[in-house]
């Protein structure tokens, strides 16, 4: 479970990144009516500035949540989350500041940004949606894969591995003295 809430390295396939991202929208729906209840519960101007602590960790928990499920559904396709997602954020902020300073470039006059951006905004969103599982490991998003580790070979008693890692080795299918992550 741990290993989802911060799983930068996990991966996620499809169907599990659409729901996470269903689940992540209403959660966070409903945290912003309590914080927009709070909100207007309290009249004064003291109040209202009392809750913009909370609204930016509750904004700031937002983008953090978001880019880590982006991340696991990068890694699943087999791109690299740390190449990928930076290149998104500068490409997004170039398409504002161009839009910015070129009002003429902007898709229109209420938006800012370009046709170009919004295209690779969707072009993104919809590879993390649409795009299969790495061929690396089809097992990550409910497909069938292959075991590309060796048998383990059972051991004498003159052998270095006690019995006990033969057995986890040949249930497992791997070697019982490395984890993988």
């Amino acid at each position: 479970m741990l290993g989802f809430i911060f799983g930068f390295n996990m991966r996620l396939g499809r169907l599990q990144y659409f729901l996470a991202s269903l689940a992540l929208v209403v959660a966070f729906i409903v945290l912003g009516i309590v914080l927009a209840m709070g909100l207007a519960a309290g009249t004064s101007q003291k109040a209202g500035l009392a809750l913009t602590g909370p609204l930016m960790v509750w904004i700031g928990l937002f983008l953090i949540a978001n880019a880590m499920l982006q991340s696991m559904r990068f890694r699943d396709i087999g791109w690299d989350p740390v190449c990928v997602i930076p290149a998104w954020i500068a490409v997004m902020a170039l398409d504002y500041v161009i839009a910015g300073r070129f009002p003429e470039y902007a898709a229109t006059s209420a938006q800012h940004g370009t046709w170009v951006g919004s295209l690779v905004n969707l072009g993104l969103s919809a590879a993390l949606l649409f795009f299969p599982s790495g061929a690396d490991d089809a097992s990550s998003s409910g497909g069938r894969s292959v075991s590309t580790a060796p048998a383990a070979t059972f051991r004498s008693a003159r052998s270095s591995g006690s019995a006990t890692d033969a057995r986890l080795a040949r249930i497992t299918g791997g070697d019982a003295g490395r984890r993988s992550y």
